[in-house]
């Protein structure tokens, strides 16, 4: 049986509102399709071969997990970015989609220096907390979700950077841009707990990706 890798970055630390029931998804849909699955976690002082796994997951986490992280992750800046410019596919959720920015302003207006692989940034809004159910529009169909944040997220960018999707309810990404978390290549971003993969028209969709990449990074041994 053939087994496909799963990177899970810092699961001990960023797992806010069960995120890793997106991984477990993943997992039970690549079973049902004859693979064998192995989840790792890669947490602080570990190394990340990220050409190793077939798939990166990140989760969310609260501020003080995420300024621990923070301490840590820049290790993993230039793998990771060469991961995600080859086509690697990742799922970075609320805290994970956050870091893939240049930087994310704390409640206490510290500012906590991100990976810097995407053209985003974060700012944490006291007064306007995002929460409660959300509806939006994507590439893959409707998404229904739960978003609960006070991060506010704008793009640098937008002609490098897709929404994931349009907002039909809810907040998404800020509360006036009307769009809701990030595509660049085969990564996406987003602030949709439930978890976001109980959408099964996105976890069937994400499993395909993690499937064909797997197929592509296969390496040939040498005759």
């Amino acid at each position: 049986m053939t087994t496909i890798k799963i990177a899970y970055l810092y699961e001990d630390l960023m797992n806010t509102y069960g995120d890793c029931g997106d991984v477990k998804i993943i997992r039970y849909l690549l079973q049902k399709k004859g693979y064998d699955c192995q989840v790792v976690n890669i947490s602080l002082e570990d190394d990340l071969p990220a050409f190793d796994f077939d798939f990166i997951f990140f989760g969310g986490g609260q501020d003080f997990e995420q300024s621990v992280v923070a301490q840590d992750i820049q290790r993993h800046r230039s793998i990771l970015q060469q991961y995600l410019e080859a086509g690697g596919p990742m799922l970075c959720i609320c805290g994970g989609y956050q870091f893939l920015g240049s930087y994310y302003q704390t409640s206490s207006g510290q500012t906590i220096k991100c990976l810097d692989l995407l053209p985003l940034h974060t700012v944490f809004n006291p007064d306007k907390r995002m929460i409660g159910d959300t509806r939006y529009q994507t590439e893959f169909g409707e998404v229904k979700a739960f978003e609960n944040h006070s991060g506010q997220t704008f793009f640098d960018d937008p002609n490098k950077l897709k929404p994931f999707g349009k907002m039909l309810q809810g907040y998404g990404n800020n509360p006036n841009d009307g769009i809701e978390g990030m595509q660049y290549k085969n990564v996406i971003g987003s602030y949709s707990h439930g978890p976001l993969l109980k959408n099964l028209n996105v976890a069937q969709a994400l499993t395909q990706r993690i499937i064909t990449w797997h197929q592509r990074s296969v390496k040939v041994p040498s005759v």
